[in-house]
């Protein structure tokens, strides 16, 4: 025998009315985007326009002059406005290196249904122009793979993007005995430039600019560009704080995260001493943990596989390939 039926009761006692609210993403500030990208691209075209002067002229591209602002030859510039057209392989080469490795985090938090905003472009009266670009993150990274793959998807595009115009431009650069006069800045060069010249001398003729040795070679302004990129990919893959290396030390071991950071703040102090450069760096960073303290950038739970192991290894790479102890020396700026 079965229980009886209990007598039905109001539908509205059982069904009430749910509010349901919609959380509509931020109206995008295309205005604000575009308004940065054309300043960046105005300020990278004056660095642009006398480092390719000055190539083509056989001085040391990176040449100061008597400039209010050293190495931002403003005045120059516009002294002759065509000279900017001297700048736009420079600047078009530096703005899509640093495009490609922004809309690496971009597509990815597309991906994984993670609000971003387009890439602010920052222009800078700078050595070259720009403080680089950044996304703004706006919504919570739902997972350790999520927050893993968003971290490295920006050093990798970055980094191909960086390593196929250095393969380029390394070519056009000129031996620098035929350059005049002493630099103020010299660039030491990155694991993955002798990569690539030793690559390029085993198919080029002899006598070839890339069968000299890189201290004997004048890089053409593309080639600087894509030492910035090196650079630049070797500071985002820093093992620290909210870095792209250090997202990814997140999602692997979060537990490891805060010590590692620490860590890295400690070799950036001791190459201080190579490069004094590394000391402001350090103070960012360490800033940058202090700020970020008790934050959590992903849940803890599911772990990631093991899969994206192997691709942190290739970020490892990617880092010993692209960073510099001692990135400059030269005359001032503390240099060593």
């Amino acid at each position: 025998m079965s229980d009886p039926t209990p007598p039905a009761t109001s539908t509205t006692e059982y069904y009430r009315p749910i509010q349901v609210f919609v959380v509509q993403p931020p109206k995008r500030r295309y205005w604000l985007h575009i308004l940065l990208l054309i300043a960046t691209i105005f300020t990278t075209l004056v660095v642009g326009s006398r480092m390719e002067f000055n190539f083509r002229h056989n001085l040391p591209v990176f040449s100061g002059g008597d400039e209010f602002i050293p190495f931002f030859p403003i005045g120059w510039a516009l002294a002759s406005p065509s000279r900017l057209l001297l700048g736009i392989p420079f600047s078009a080469t530096l703005l899509t290196i640093l495009l490609a490795h922004e809309m690496g985090h971009f597509l990815y938090c597309r991906r994984y249904g993670v609000y971003a905003t387009l890439p602010f472009f920052i222009p800078a009266p700078t050595l070259i122009g720009t403080l680089g670009a950044v996304i703004r993150i706006k919504s919570p990274i739902r997972s350790r793979a999520a927050l893993f793959d968003i971290g490295i998807a920006g050093p990798i595009a970055g980094f191909v993007v960086a390593f196929a115009v250095l393969s380029v431009a390394l070519v056009f650069s000129k031996p620098a005995a035929l350059v005049t006069g002493t630099p103020e800045i010299q660039l030491r060069y990155p694991l993955v430039f002798y990569l690539v010249q030793h690559v390029l001398r085993a198919t080029a003729p002899a006598g070839s600019v890339v069968t000299l040795p890189l201290r004997q070679v004048s890089l053409h302004p593309t080639a600087v560009a894509a030492w910035v990129g090196m650079f630049a990919t070797a500071l985002n893959l820093l093992p620290s704080g909210q870095l792209d290396g250090g997202h990814m030390v997140y999602a692997l071991w979060p537990r490891a995260h805060r010590y590692v950071s620490w860590l890295t703040v400690l070799f950036l102090a001791y190459l201080g001493w190579h490069y004094t450069g590394w000391r402001t760096w350090a103070a960012l960073v360490a800033a940058m943990n202090i700020m970020t303290w008790r934050q959590r950038q992903a849940p803890d739970f599911p772990a990631i596989r093991g899969d994206r192991w192997g691709l942190a290894l290739l970020g490892l790479l990617m880092l010993i390939l692209t960073f510099t102890p001692a990135p400059f020396y030269g005359s001032g700026f503390g240099w060593r």
